[in-house]
Formats: C-alpha cells, sequence, structure tokens
C-alpha cells in the first residue's frame, strides 16, 4: 500500500544524502519549494511523469520510493 509519509522520507532522505536543497529539486520537476516540502511531509503526491524524473535524477527504483523495496 503507498504511504505517502514514507515517500516523502526516502525523497527528503535522497535529497539529503545529494546535498540538494529543495529548490533545486523543486526547478527539476518544475514545481514550488511549497509543493516540494508538502510531499516530504507526506501531504502532497506527485505525478507519474514526476516520479520517473525523481528516479532517473537520484538513480533509484521506483518500487523504493513507493515503498514497495528497500533497495534503492
Amino acid at each position: 500500500m503507498l504511504s505517502k509519509k514514507l515517500f516523502g522520507q526516502r525523497l527528503r532522505q535522497l535529497r539529503m544524502d545529494h546535498q540538494e536543497k529543495q529548490d533545486v529539486l523543486a526547478d527539476l520537476l518544475d514545481v514550488s519549494v511549497p509543493q516540494i516540502s508538502g510531499i516530504e511531509n507526506g501531504y502532497n503526491s506527485t505525478t507519474l511523469e514526476k516520479l520517473v524524473l525523481i528516479c532517473e535524477h537520484y538513480k533509484v527504483s521506483s518500487d523504493y520510493l513507493l515503498g514497495l523495496s528497500d533497495t534503492p
């Protein structure tokens, strides 16, 4: 089952591991910084197109971000 909270936690950790600020990710996804904050806090979700961009950018699987696997 999809957990927006887990997705957000993993996204935040990936962003921090890459030493990126929220504005860098917001620019990549063409969204606002508050939208990134909402995703990372488990309040908002994203589109499939943006999920693909995140996976390509951080070189992780969608299964990892969606909580279907613990292997990035």
